[in-house]
């Protein structure tokens, strides 16, 4: 979807990703069943893992470390130069070609997986390049597409980031919904009308419980 086309009658949503997370994965499917139930349009944007605790990195667990290291960049590179190659509304077909590759279908972030959801929405296979790029051709654009999401919402939080008009219409960005399985449905329609709902209220933060569940694909 074009960020400069949302129509008049349409609530925007802005969405931050980073295709590794599958917490937004989770979310992102849930907010596109909503765009089925709803009048909204969700504006895609990228935001990284590997950016966000690039400064903190000794405070992590070494698995995760690990992680950030091996798995994180070449997903996001690739979407990167997706976007600043061919435009904006590429995001989000790149994104459900990647997300079913790594998560539903439990490929992973490999390179066989990027290349396939390059083939899979028609981008030309020599973007997979970008993948391994370390001296990387966008990576200010990157970090400015994370820098606005993380400026909306602060900076202790992970992906996903939205933002949905508040009660004066302006901006008010929270971490999450964390959900699992993605509501479908009137489900998911409550689900964001909880969610506006929230957002109208001044001052209001954060609900938050422990995960007693990991994501669960099975209905996506």
């Amino acid at each position: 979807m074009s960020e400069s086309g949302t129509t008049a009658t349409k609530t925007p949503v802005d969405f931050w990703f980073d295709p590794l997370c599958p917490w937004a994965w989770m979310t992102s499917r849930w907010v596109l069943e909503v765009e089925k139930v709803r009048d909204i349009e969700v504006r895609w944007h990228i935001m990284s893992l590997a950016v966000l605790n690039e400064d903190k990195l000794d405070e992590l667990p070494e698995e995760y470390r690990d992680m950030l290291a091996t798995k994180a960049w070449k997903p996001v590179r690739v979407v990167t130069a997706a976007w600043q190659k061919h435009g904006a509304d590429i995001l989000g077909p790149l994104y459900t070609a990647l997300g079913t590759r790594i998560h539903n279908n439990g490929e992973g972030p490999t390179t066989e997986a990027i290349a396939g959801a390059l083939a899979d929405v028609g981008l030309p296979a020599e973007l997979i390049d970008y993948a391994d790029q370390d001296d990387f051709e966008f990576d200010a654009e990157l970090r400015a597409s994370h820098k606005e999401g993380i400026d909306k919402v602060g900076q202790e939080v992970g992906t996903p980031v939205i933002a949905v008009p508040g009660s004066d219409g302006e901006q008010i960005a929270f971490f999450g919904p964390v959900v699992t399985p993605a509501p479908k449905g009137e489900d998911a329609a409550k689900l964001w009308d909880g969610t506006l709902a929230v957002a109208s209220v001044p001052g209001f933060y954060e609900i938050k419980r422990t995960r007693t569940k990991g994501p669960d694909f099975s209905n996506l």
